[in-house]
């Protein structure tokens, strides 16, 4: 879908977040009302898909006791009169049907798909409610669907760009790595430097079991030949590594070959930083 010129948030996230100076534009695009549960519906543009049974069961119960203070945000359904499609609250709506709750209150709004899409990412991300992989298939809709580049999305989320490109880069892994990153038994830290790797499967269900931290999946992916055999992990160079990286406050990487020659590289970003590296060096 190409909706051509952006519109950047639009009027959904100045009704949901906005100030002061935004209240009559809110009150133009969006009115307080109180709905049937069974009249909503979930957001198909929702880059959420799971939900902790647990945490729904809390909310639940605190719903029960104290209501639902913050209005869920909702727009008209396009194919049926009536009907309402969830924008934002999707998961206080699951919550007020596990209370017993029959009406629940709304605020509905005007919005069109790519302004659906983006209340309901910007909404997840700044309550960190989304995995790695959501996050990173929300950008990809934005990105196909509505043709958003990496720019614009960095912009729209208050995000890098390198953080948009490197989330989105996470969808190439192998889907059980994906898996992973879904149910939260590997980091989006740790996943990276398997991008591109063949045999990014085996050495994720070792990071896994070994509990390895991303600084060391980076050197374990260095170290690891094409074939997928592993060369052993020298924990004493991680370490050497480590304790360099503390004193300088500056990333050190350690290259040591098999007849323990090697080199160490210790990495800078401005003059600054390498007036530093230069004058620990050359101290008498």
């Amino acid at each position: 879908m190409n909706t051509g010129k952006k519109k950047g948030l639009g009027r959904g996230l100045s009704a949901l977040f906005g100030d002061e100076k935004n209240q009559e534009k809110q009150a133009k695009s969006s009115s307080l009302n109180k709905l049937s549960i069974s009249d909503l519906s979930r957001n198909p543009y929702q880059p959420r898909q799971n939900f902790s049974e647990i945490k729904l069961e809390e909310l639940a119960k605190s719903i029960k006791k104290n209501g639902i203070i913050q209005p869920i945000a909702v727009r008209p359904k396009k194919s049926v009169d009536g009907k309402f499609e969830i924008v934002a609250g999707e998961r206080r709506w699951l919550a007020a049907q596990k209370a017993g709750l029959h009406e629940i209150p709304v605020t509905v709004l005007d919005l069109s798909d790519v302004e659906s899409l983006e209340v309901a990412i910007v909404e997840n991300i700044q309550r960190d409610d989304l995995n790695p992989i959501e996050e990173a298939k929300g950008y990809r809709r934005l990105n196909e669907e509505f043709n958003y580049d990496h720019e614009s999305i960095s912009k729209l989320m208050s995000k890098s760009r390198s953080h948009v490109s490197n989330t989105l880069r996470l969808l190439t892994l192998p889907s059980d790595v994906i898996s992973m990153l879904e149910e939260g038994t590997l980091t989006s830290g740790q996943a990276r430097p398997l991008i591109g790797l063949s045999n990014a499967s085996t050495i994720a269900e070792e990071i896994v079991a070994k509990n390895y931290s991303a600084r060391k999946v980076e050197y374990l992916t260095r170290n690891k030949k094409s074939d997928n055999s592993a060369k052993k992990i020298d924990t004493n160079i991680i370490k050497a590594q480590e304790k360099i990286e503390k004193i300088l406050g500056l990333k050190v990487h350690i290259v040591n070959r098999k007849n323990n020659s090697g080199k160490v590289v210790i990495k800078y970003e401005d003059l600054d930083q390498f007036d530093l590296i230069s004058d620990l060096l050359t101290k008498n």
